[in-house]
């Protein structure tokens, strides 16, 4: 099956191949290695200079229910909590085939990736679904890490590898685990904490004698490297820089692609056709101003490149968006600040601060609006309901000096000893009383005094009476569980008292391009456009822009780029549409 192409290290001329993936995140690069896996030649283009996109800065975690892990750890009869789970949640706002078609197909490719491609990840057992008032919320083993993978097995590509976030490295280019930072926040009472953190920073401090930053990769940049690898072993090509322009179309169907690579003009026929995989709009301001609420985020944490390049380049080849949803992101609530080089750094809140207790977090009126231990996607929409009748963007996170000390607050580090240049950089705010906070701030003092002493009265017998903090498995999973009786709750008491900015960014896009349940790209008739597959952040959201548990976006990107490669070998032979349903609309499953 496969025709090889020929070597594709340089630019210009006609390269052939089977399968072209335009995009080199986490559904890229799963689309290019099963492809690879079912005999089929594959490039995959990256216009960016580097590989990994969003994926390469985010946790890395996949959501797959019913995964073996799972079962291996007697977690049984996932399958149909799972569909009881998303029909609640999802309902009909997507097609249910969509969602019904990732159930099916998520635990398949992650044991495929990991029997064929020597791909490893373990399960959170205790990370539970985030909508636990919905049926069906599962309190753990959904969401699988990626295992640990050493920069050094990828070689001069390690260098091609986009970096984590530089706010979620210690020392600059240590990368730790989300647990391994849970056990750390208690190094100075835990033994076996503090001899983790003497051996991950002796390992870090030997690496970057002959390296930027250390080689042990973990989060996303575990899981693209992983991938990454398993290309390299089958000698994939990934070409960086390399800017598609057109689509090329031959009698309706998908065929290649142009291209520009140092300044030189690259066409690649492609006997099977196309996978975009992008990475959705979240970075282009123009996109998110015509869709994504109001007030528009200024801000983004996902990678520079994604645009929604391979949206307009599939709009232009007869594609569809879906539906608009309620919001079309997915959210991070974000603090904002400028780095030394002058750059923008955007700080994702996501579990090691508003969960904990002693925290806060209150609108423009002073007054709390929403349970704070929420997860990141649904603290947002908080933010966005509570704004359409108070100002609540920014919000603020209020807490006290021992709440810094020992959880840090965004991009503080617990045990920082000195606050002094957060507060003259204006990205924290200190007052001496909780009204000097306020006046600092400009909230009205009374409201702010009033709000934090009614949540410190919360506190005492540990029920959130306003919110329910603390009051569901997920809340209590992300607090500090040496806290009783609500790891969640505790009080803002000791001063001076503090306050940062949160303000929403769109970590990715929930809007996208229509595809049916093998991953084909439908036009407005609801009918396959030959040739072109879509995956990740430029598909249509299969659970209609609702969150429903850690790695969700990443375990959708890789089922839908994994059906894609696996229906483009099945038709390899087939070079006349004849196998794409014959335009009859099957794409409406």
């Amino acid at each position: 099956m496969r025709t090889r192409s020929a070597p594709v290290a340089g630019t210009g001329g006609i390269r052939r191949c089977d399968l072209v993936v335009l995009g080199s995140g986490a559904g890229g690069l799963t689309a290019a290695l099963t492809a690879a896996l079912e005999g089929l030649d594959v490039i995959v283009l990256e216009h960016e200079p580097v590989i990994g996109g969003t994926s390469a800065r985010s946790s890395g975690t996949v959501w797959v229910p019913d995964n073996r892990h799972m079962r291996a750890h007697g977690m049984t009869g996932d399958r149909a909590m799972a569909e009881t789970y998303l029909a609640a949640l999802v309902g009909e706002r997507e097609r249910p085939a969509m969602w019904r078609a990732f159930l099916d197909a998520a635990p398949l490719m992650l044991a495929d990736l990991e029997d064929r491609a020597g791909l490893g990840f373990r399960p959170y057992l205790a990370a539970p679904d985030y909508r636990q008032d919905k049926p069906g919320a599962a309190a753990g083993g959904r969401p699988l890490e990626p295992l640990p993978f050493d920069g050094r097995d990828l070689g001069e590509d390690f260098a091609r590898l986009a970096s984590p976030l530089p706010e979620l490295m210690l020392f600059g280019g240590m990368m730790i685990t989300r647990a391994e930072a849970a056990r750390l926040v208690h190094a100075e009472k835990d033994p076996g904490a503090l001899w983790l953190g003497l051996k991950l920073v002796a390992r870090y401090l030997v690496e970057r004698l002959r390296h930027p930053r250390g080689l042990r990769l973990v989060l996303g940049n575990a899981l693209v490297g992983h991938l990454l690898k398993a290309l390299q072993d089958r000698k994939v090509p990934v070409l960086t820089g390399a800017a598609t322009d057109r689509l090329i179309l031959r009698d309706g169907r998908v065929c290649g692609v142009e291209a520009v690579r140092d300044g030189r003009a690259l066409a690649i026929e492609a006997r099977c056709g196309v996978v975009l995989a992008g990475g959705g709009f979240p970075a282009d301001p123009d996109k998110r101003a015509r869709h994504l609420p109001a007030p528009v985020a200024d801000h983004t944490p996902a990678a520079p490149g994604c645009v929604g390049r391979t949206l307009d380049l599939a709009l232009a080849a007869g594609a569809v968006l879906g539906p608009p949803g309620r919001d079309n992101a997915l959210w991070f609530p974000s603090s904002v600040a400028r780095r030394r080089d002058g750059t923008t750094a955007v700080y994702p809140h996501i579990v090691l601060d508003r969960s904990k207790p002693g925290l806060i977090a209150v609108d423009a009126c002073g007054r709390r609006f929403a349970n704070e231990a929420v997860s990141y996607h649904e603290f947002v929409r908080a933010m966005y309901a509570a704004d359409a009748s108070r100002p609540a963007i920014p919000a603020w996170l209020v807490v006290d000096r021992a709440f810094i000390r020992r959880y840090g607050l965004g991009l503080i580090r617990p045990r920082t000893p000195s606050l002094r240049s957060w507060v003259d950089s204006g990205y924290l705010h200190e007052g001496n009383t909780v009204a000097d906070l306020a006046r600092t701030i400009g909230l009205p003092a009374d409201e702010l005094v009033a709000t934090v002493a009614r949540y410190n009265g919360f506190s005492a017998d540990g029920v959130d009476r306003d919110f329910g903090k603390g009051g569901t498995v997920y809340d209590r999973s992300n607090g500090d569980p040496t806290v009783a009786p609500n790891p969640c709750l505790g009080p803002i008491a000791q001063p001076p008292f503090y306050a940062v900015a949160v303000w929403p960014t769109p970590l990715g896009t929930s809007r996208g391009l229509v595809a049916d349940t093998d991953a084909r790209v439908l036009d407005a008739a609801g009918d396959p456009i030959p040739g072109l597959y879509v995956c990740g952040n430029d598909m249509q959201s299969a659970f209609g822009g609702e969150y429903p548990g850690a790695g969700a976006q990443l375990g959708q990107a890789m089922a839908f780029a994994w059906l894609a490669a696996r229906h483009a070998a099945r038709h390899a032979t087939r070079r006349d549409g004849a196998s794409e349903s014959g335009r009859t609309g099957s794409g409406q499953k």
